[in-house]
């Protein structure tokens, strides 16, 4: 199998586990933790686990001037990126927040022409907006639990500042995923983002009352933490590193699809034809976006 589709594979993977997210998330959210704290602890966490197996990879010297892309990378991609979603969401609907994640393929794709002079093709360019209207389809055909957004303008836009901060992160981190180790990148990012994150949560972080907190709420809590946060940053930054950052971006346009068939499989939801055909649509688009050009001869 090659490392292409093994790529692939894992950037499949990344939408699952974001797919359950938003759900799951909003569960704990204020319920059990407030946004802030929950990040500082899932951050605390996947910190951990990072540089726990960061020891199974190989020891490497980051170059001095590389741990400035890394902190940087670590602002977007942990620091603003969390922040912004997890108090977006906590403030507006599930579906609110999966109609604004499909703008960060867009930006993605503007961001990689402009400062990696990535060449666009016109498959790839098709195959983005046949994803998003798939995508726009299956998270716009259904109004949503209104009841729990609280306030709904405000959450929408801290919704949309963690999708350009996550176009940001993808862009920035495809930099040094070809240097590094992605052990060594995670462990060094999540050290930075840490710092970052910090303040803003550790005071949301000791009002949580351990023993408030039911064991559905641990598990989800677990969930957030090590398949949500260490396992999709360690998929996707291996996935960035033998994709184009467009490529990987367009995996975001799976997320809601995916999110509608973990609820058809809990029976919450059920298939109809609108999302029989947003799926063919966003497979489609997909199969556009990831096949690669035919060698010029």
């Amino acid at each position: 199998m090659s490392k292409r589709t093994l790529a692939l594979i894992a950037a499949s993977f990344v939408a699952v586990f974001y797919g359950a997210n938003y759900t799951i998330a909003k569960d704990v959210m204020p319920h059990y933790m407030k946004p802030f704290g929950f990040i500082l602890f899932r951050v605390i966490g996947a910190f951990i686990l990072f540089w726990a197996i960061s020891f199974l990879g190989p020891k490497e010297k980051i170059e001095r001037s590389d741990f400035r892309i890394i902190a940087a990378a670590a602002i977007f991609g942990v620091g603003i990126n969390m922040l912004a979603f997890f108090e977006g969401l906590n403030l507006t609907t599930p579906i609110s927040a999966s109609v604004l994640m499909v703008t960060a393929p867009i930006i993605v794709l503007i961001l990689a022409v402009i400062f990696l002079k990535e060449k666009i093709r016109a498959p790839k360019i098709i195959g983005v907006l046949i994803g998003l209207s798939g995508t726009l389809l299956i998270i716009l055909y259904g109004s949503g639990n209104t009841t729990t957004a609280t306030n709904p303008t405000l959450g929408n836009f801290l919704v949309f500042v963690n999708a350009a901060s996550y176009a940001c992160y993808i862009i920035i981190v495809k930099k040094i995923t070809q240097k590094y180790h992605p052990f060594t990148i995670m462990k060094w990012m999540y050290g930075f983002g840490l710092l970052f994150v910090f303040p803003f949560g550790i005071s949301q972080l000791l009002e949580v009352q351990p023993n408030a907190i039911p064991l559905e709420g641990y598990l989800k809590i677990g969930y957030v933490t090590l398949f949500a946060t260490f396992g999709t940053y360690i998929l996707n930054v291996f996935a960035i590193k033998e994709l184009k950052p467009t490529t990987v971006a367009f995996f975001i346009y799976l997320q809601p699809m995916l999110a509608s068939v973990f609820a058809i499989g809990l029976g919450k939801d059920s298939l109809d034809i609108i999302k029989i055909v947003a799926t063919l649509l966003i497979f489609v688009g997909l199969y556009l976006v990831t096949k690669k050009p035919k060698e010029l001869a």
